[in-house]
């Protein structure tokens, strides 16, 4: 049995959705990647009574809580959260959150780790499967949807990502994408998803944008992963005051990096968060600089990140080990 637990659960980019037509009999659907640069940390013991601290601490604490109660746990805990996520950037911080929450318990108490079914507990991943694969595996996967039967969005493909290849993210501290209630209510003021867009879009993931990591071709992929963003940014744009991008300043340093040559230029779910592809660490710091201007103006963020073929970390660790 193990003193206590450090963990860390990293970030990840949803790229988009497959399906949202549902006339096959599944919906939504995703293709995602896990990114280092930005994580959620944290450190859990047994304690004589609860005590939880940090950034998320609020959301931290109800899901414990539920942890508490259905793994028939009686100690308490003392949870410190050294840093997390930003909340509501399109970078899956919720699930990432509950997902690491859930996973520290579950070491520290010795029992078996189940993703899956803390996603389903927890209340996440209503549409998307990605936050629960990458959280287990990294890398970049695909998640098939949910059916009339479905629990947890299953994972239907998985590759390693180009380690050389870099993640240009514009952030926009300033603007959170739609979340809870509001993007509840996004998705049904939104007219039907056309069959021939995600027929087009299954063909661009499938046929385009798989191979191509497989086989380290940034151009095809770029392409495919762009025209998707064109079609879903589409979509979504009546939901986000007629723009693909929730983020107009955002949307705007988009634009510039894909005009001097960025891949796969994008928004992250909901946004406000920017992606951008580069062929490795000199090319995207290269753009970078041709976008700081703009990003200054603007007070975005910009980082220049990896993509991770690894899941979350989870270490137990034993006072005799600490010291």
């Amino acid at each position: 049995m193990f003193d206590s637990v450090t963990a860390t659960a990293f970030a990840r980019l949803h790229l988009g959705f497959l399906d949202m037509n549902g006339g096959l009999g599944r919906r939504f659907g995703s293709l995602g990647l896990a990114i280092d640069g930005r994580a959620t940390r944290l450190s859990i013991r047994r304690a004589a009574g609860p005590r939880i601290e940090g950034p998320e601490a609020a959301r931290a604490s109800s899901h414990l809580a539920c942890l508490k109660d259905s793994l028939r746990l009686a100690s308490d805990y003392d949870l410190q959260i050294h840093e997390a996520i930003p909340a509501h950037a399109g970078l899956g911080s919720g699930t990432q959150l509950a997902l690491i929450v859930a996973a520290s318990v579950r070491r520290l108490e010795c029992l078996p780790s189940n993703p899956a079914e803390d996603a389903i507990l927890l209340q996440r991943g209503a549409r998307s499967g990605i936050g629960a694969g990458l959280f287990e595996r990294g890398g970049l996967i695909v998640d098939g949807g949910r059916g009339a039967q479905t629990a947890t969005p299953p994972v239907i493909a998985r590759l390693e990502f180009p380690e050389e290849w870099r993640v240009i993210l514009v952030i926009d501290p300033h603007t959170e994408g739609a979340h809870g209630q509001e993007e509840r209510a996004a998705f049904a003021q939104l007219e039907n998803f056309a069959a021939s867009a995600a027929g087009e879009i299954c063909r661009l993931v499938l046929i385009k944008a798989l191979p191509a990591v497989a086989e380290a071709d940034l151009d095809s992929f770029g392409d495919a992963v762009t025209r998707i963003q064109d079609i879903v940014g589409d979509y979504f744009a009546p939901a986000q005051g007629g723009s693909a991008f929730a983020s107009k300043a955002v949307g705007g340093v988009m634009e510039t990096l894909r005009r001097h040559g960025a891949k796969g230029t994008g928004q992250s779910s909901w946004g406000p968060t920017g992606f951008a592809f580069a062929r490795d660490a000199d090319e995207a710091h290269r753009l970078c600089g041709l976008v700081q201007e703009k990003v200054k103006a603007s007070s975005l963020d910009i980082a220049v990140c990896k993509g991770l073929n690894h899941g979350a970390l989870v270490k137990g660790e034993t006072f005799a080990a600490i010291k």
